[in-house]
């Protein structure tokens, strides 16, 4: 196997490797680091990198395995972190000015349950700061291993830039109005934001308290589904493969057309429902009442609660933020009372639309994001920052767990993608959906040109 037959190899192999002894958790580790040291100059996906206890984890790795200590399919796999995860003893910058020395002296619960899984974290990744508004300035953008003029997304750009270049097998994210997953369909990578609260958020830093989440971004639906049972502190087990025949899918009329579309991610959705349906589900398409409130109702909880979260920073050190984030916070404090109390009235009434539909359908269709990866990244209080994630937000109002595969490619051959939802609690079925997908169409798992 070459270095690339490695890095892009999915994480059962490399783990079937392992046990047989003929790949070391040591050599993988470091092909995964040299690939960092090639790329992050082009790509600004990782803020720090931490080799040195990388490796000394891989050969912790390799000596556990060869002594019969197997802990799981993630043991001696190279993984890299948001940077808003604590890290003992490693900084957590958030992306930001104001934590750009900060460092925690204890792991966050995710962390933990990694080391526990035997992964051996590789780095922290570049986010926009504080996962909110923009880049600051000081970290710079990341940008697309599939075209590096274009942007890998927002907010968790720097872990899908990552797993999509072969930096890493898989990387942790967080989700808020989309944040997995719009970047993982920018860089053509699976992207999972499990059910509101599955995943424990203790030491991860907040953006919006009842609308965050944490999730696996992964080359594939499989991979995805061993990070996020790492992430429950679960010994990592691969997926059953799922029958398709039969399987009940839905499409909301409104989130599969409309202005905002490319031409390319409409083709894109309507193949991969034809595949879906030739492949025996049952595909239908449905609408919902009122949906077209979702996105002032996202920034009407998501407004405030920021703002709260960010109250003394930005009385005490305003000229730290990036001007746009700043503007940002500024603005949740304006968000009337009466507003954020009728977004939360939406909030249950969305929510029990949403479990209506999947109390006769086995999971919700759309695509993820309603373009290929643009240039830069729209603000989300801006027209084309709602219109990138109104497929998304939703999602983070009702808690539904949400995945996004890679579904094609448009314009410029750049990735687009697939997000398959399903009812509370069944977050393997929707990776189980992907990864009968993927089967389905193998062309859509692919090396970016980088």
């Amino acid at each position: 196997m070459t270095s690339d037959d490695i890095l892009f190899a999915e994480i059962s192999t490399i783990a079937a490797r392992y046990r047989d002894h003929s790949l070391s958790p040591v050599k993988v580790t470091e092909l995964a680091l040299a690939r960092i040291e090639a790329l992050n100059p082009v790509l600004n996906a990782f803020i720090t990198v931490t080799a040195e206890s990388a490796l000394a984890s891989a050969q912790r790795a390799a000596d556990e395995l060869r002594a019969g200590n197997d802990r799981g399919l993630l043991h001696g796999i190279p993984i890299a972190l948001k940077d808003l995860i604590d890290t003992a003893g490693v900084r957590t910058t958030c992306g930001a000015r104001i934590l750009a020395d900060h460092t925690p002296t204890t792991d966050a619960a995710i962390v933990r349950h990694l080391h526990h899984a035997g992964a051996v974290i590789v780095g922290k990744t570049n986010l926009l700061e504080f996962a909110y508004g923009i880049v600051h300035p000081d970290f710079g953008p990341t940008w697309n291993p599939w075209d590096a003029s274009r942007t890998a997304g927002g907010s968790s750009g720097g872990s899908a830039a990552a797993v999509a270049a072969g930096m890493c097998y898989a990387a942790v994210g967080t989700d808020t109005g989309g944040s997995i997953r719009i970047p993982a369909a920018y860089c053509g990578v699976a992207g999972f934001k499990p059910t509101y609260g599955r995943v424990k958020l203790e030491g991860v830093f907040p953006l919006s308290w009842s609308l965050d989440h944490a999730g696996p971004i992964a080359r594939t639906s499989a991979d995805a589904a061993l990070l996020f049972d790492a992430l429950l502190n679960r010994t990592p087990r691969p997926l059953r493969a799922l029958d398709l025949r039969g399987l009940r899918v839905v499409a909301l009329v409104s989130h599969h057309g409309g202005g905002d579309m490319q031409e390319a991610a409409m083709e894109a959705f309507e193949d991969a429902c034809i595949s879906l349906h030739r492949a025996g589900a049952q595909v239908a398409s449905v609408s919902i009442p009122n949906l077209d409130l979702a996105e002032s109702a996202l920034f009407s909880i998501l407004g405030p609660e920021a703002s709260a979260i960010h109250s003394r920073w930005i009385k005490e050190r305003p000229q730290d933020y990036a001007p746009f984030t700043r503007l940002q916070i500024e603005l949740g404090f304006t968000v009337p009372a009466l507003a954020h109390v009728r977004a939360q009235q939406y909030r249950r009434y969305l929510t029990g639309q949403m479990l209506d539909l999947l109390a006769d359908a086995d999971a919700i269709l759309s695509p993820t994001a309603p373009w290929v990866a643009p240039r830069k990244d729209p603000a989300i209080t801006e027209e084309a920052g709602a219109a990138e994630g109104r497929r998304t937000g939703l999602y983070n109002l009702t808690g539904l767990p949400a995945l996004t595969v890679n579904s094609g490619f448009g314009p410029g051959d750049l990735p687009l993608g697939l997000q398959i939802v399903t009812r509370p609690g069944a977050d393997r079925l929707a990776l189980a959906i992907g990864a009968a997908f993927e089967a389905l169409r193998p062309d859509v798992i692919r090396k970016p040109p980088l």
